[in-house]
């Protein structure tokens, strides 16, 4: 008889994909109890909120690194690789760790739905963050950050009991998951809030401030908010990334934020705060290793430039939601008054007229387009649909990203390239670059 060839595990674990989102710890729950519960292994420090995540993790993540402590580090989506979502020490998984962890869950799996354990298989998302625990245990960590997927209160990565986490700001995102006002939203990322954790934000919102209060109280949690007592000044009339940062504990000499953008202050803050707290329960990180952390941290895809030889230069910013798209905006009033030829992409579960209308003003052209993800809308409906928002320009379509990244060139040698981190990630894979931050 024979059999089939065996699924190689990378297949398999992108075959999830098709599951979708599932909200709930059930399942995540009965991986990890399966995995013997790898999370208990080390400490571990989780980062909920709207925009910023990924940067406040990057950040915290050096800093830690920079005072002596093995650090690995859960993040989504990825940009070009799946590999870039699992690091320790700054260096990705390799590829025949994460198939030999895949291979590992699926043998679990298969079991807990031959018992009856699991009703169904886990989702992509699910799977990805148990793989990641376990190996953080392999690999001996000290600690894990781990950026929330969607929400909080039901992400997987949830089943974490963390020391500390980190709440950036609230915005109205994934509202037929998590609610359809700012307070539902702000209550779903509360719910990353355990017992005796330290919890930091850097939201400023008194109404979401007060669930989160609540939520700390009921808890036994201890709230910092980022910003008070806190100041910040810009130390160079050339730089604004250049600042002197002070707190109720420390004062800094000047450094430079790695990361572009004044909004990338704010997360710094935030991870600044979060870092001084930590000493309180045994993680002690010197001034020193807080400043080397946010003057080396690298976030790829937010306002990351790309050079491509012989054509032009692109800055790449995966700009997907109103307030992400405010911040680029800032940033290309700063530089670029005048505007830029912008290629855009945008999911279809996203506030296009949000995000459209931070952008026109510094947008000469919008040459849309649609990365491969089903979710993405078709760039003819896109360009559509941009043409209705008043205050728009001249707004044209491309099919390939490729090609659209060529027809913007064909404006001006320096072009923008946002609304996606699927668009960013297919550009970077699409072309040979010299990337810079």
């Amino acid at each position: 008889m024979n059999r089939p060839p065996p699924i190689d595990p990378l297949d398999e674990l992108a075959r999830l994909e098709r599951f979708g989102i599932k909200p709930g710890l059930a399942t995540i729950r009965c991986l990890t109890e399966a995995l013997n519960r790898p999370q208990t292994a080390y400490q571990s420090i989780i980062v909920a909120g709207s925009n910023g995540k990924g940067s406040v993790v990057a950040m915290v993540d050096q800093a830690l690194r920079s005072a002596g402590y093995r650090v690995g580090r859960y993040t989504s989506p990825h940009l070009t690789s799946l590999t870039e979502r699992f690091v320790v020490d700054g260096k990705q998984i390799q590829y025949r760790e994460l198939k030999t962890g895949a291979q590992q869950l699926f043998s679990k799996v298969d079991r807990l739905l031959r018992e009856g354990s699991l009703s169904q298989p886990p989702t992509f998302f699910e799977a990805t963050t148990a793989i990641a625990l376990s190996w953080f245990r392999k690999t001996r960590v000290d600690l894990a950050l781990l950026e929330v997927g969607l929400g909080g209160r039901f992400d997987a990565t949830n089943i974490v009991t963390p020391v500390a986490g980190v709440i950036t700001p609230i915005a109205l995102e994934h509202c037929q998951y998590l609610g359809t006002t700012i307070e539902a939203i702000a209550h779903e990322k509360a719910g990353i809030i355990k017992p005796g954790m330290i919890v930091v934000t850097t939201e400023t919102t008194p109404k979401v401030i007060e669930i989160f209060k609540q939520a700390c109280s009921k808890n036994g949690a201890r709230l910092v908010q980022a910003n008070i007592g806190t100041s910040v000044s810009r130390t160079s009339p050339n730089d604004p990334q250049v600042i002197k940062v002070t707190t109720p504990s420390h004062t800094y000499p000047p450094f430079k934020m790695n990361l572009a953008g004044s909004h990338q202050i704010s997360n710094g803050i935030g991870a600044i705060r979060l870092l001084e707290e930590l000493a309180d329960i045994g993680i002690p990180v010197s001034t020193n290793a807080v400043a080397n952390g946010l003057s080396t941290a690298v976030w790829p895809g937010r306002l990351e430039w790309m050079h491509v030889e012989g054509r032009g230069k692109v800055l790449l910013d995966a700009a997907h939601n109103p307030a992400a798209a405010s911040a680029l905006a800032e940033y290309l009033g700063g530089n670029f008054p005048k505007g830029l030829p912008l290629v855009l992409a945008v999911m279809n579960d996203k506030d296009l007229n949000g995000v459209v209308k931070h952008l026109a003003p510094f947008a000469t052209h919008f040459i849309c387009t649609k990365p491969d993800n089903p979710r993405a809308i078709p760039a003819d409906a896109l360009a559509r649909q941009i043409r209705e928002i008043p205050g728009t320009t001249s707004v044209t379509s491309c099919q390939d990203p490729k090609q659209a990244l060529e027809t913007a060139w064909n404006h001006s040698q320096t072009v923008c390239a946002t609304g996606s981190i699927f668009l960013v990630g297919e550009i970077l894979t699409n072309f040979s670059t010299n990337r810079s931050g």
